[in-house]
């Protein structure tokens, strides 16, 4: 069964370009068979990415987890200038369309790069990690996510994600209140929950 979080999407090539407006920045947009929402970008990446772009971030880079063809990543790269924006996915010919459309869009403030989760991810100190998680992949996989973030991210920095209430946001945000004893719902909209974690210093 070939999912848009298969490493090697087996499902036959259909590239289109779309045309997008993400409050307000307008993008174009290589997409496939075989990567999550190739027709637009789903609301719940529109809504994260937007949240994240006003939120408040420590000095540093930016992680995208499950970057897909690259909409959070790329808006975050125009929204934030002076950070660099790692992306990855375990999706390689989500890669390849994110690093077109990082060129497409001329946004070069970016590392994107394939990784399952963060097995190829070095930076252990990003500002802020946002992830649209792969809700069909399982519950497993997206706790793991929440999990492993709290590794990569600098004192005060920001996990950010997306997610359905049907989907599993309430069990979501309690996990995050588990890993990072604080947890606040930043935006709702039409049944997407953006939630946010802060890792909090140790002085």
């Amino acid at each position: 069964m070939d999912h848009y979080y298969s490493s090697k999407p087996s499902s036959e090539s259909h590239r289109e370009t779309i045309e997008v407006n993400l409050s307000g920045r307008k993008f174009s947009f290589v997409t496939d068979a075989g990567v999550f929402s190739k027709k637009r970008v789903d609301l719940g990446s529109e809504v994260l990415a937007t949240t994240a772009a006003h939120t408040a971030f420590p000095e540093g880079n930016l992680l995208d987890v499950g970057c897909g063809y690259g909409p959070i990543g790329l808006y975050l790269a125009k929204a934030f200038p002076n950070r660099q924006v790692e992306m990855v996915d375990i999706n390689e010919r989500a890669i390849l369309l994110a690093k077109e459309n990082a060129k497409l869009n001329a946004t070069e403030n970016t590392e994107i790069y394939a990784s399952n989760l963060f097995e190829q991810v070095e930076n252990h100190q990003f500002a802020g990690i946002i992830s649209n998680p792969p809700i069909r992949a399982g519950k497993k996989v997206v706790h793991q996510i929440l999990e492993e973030a709290y590794d990569y991210l600098r004192p005060e920095g920001k996990l950010l994600i997306v997610i359905q209430k049907k989907q599993g946001a309430p069990s979501a945000q309690k996990k995050m209140e588990a890993i990072f004893g604080n947890v606040n719902r930043v935006a709702l909209e039409k049944g997407y929950w953006v939630l946010a974690s802060t890792k909090e210093s140790k002085e």
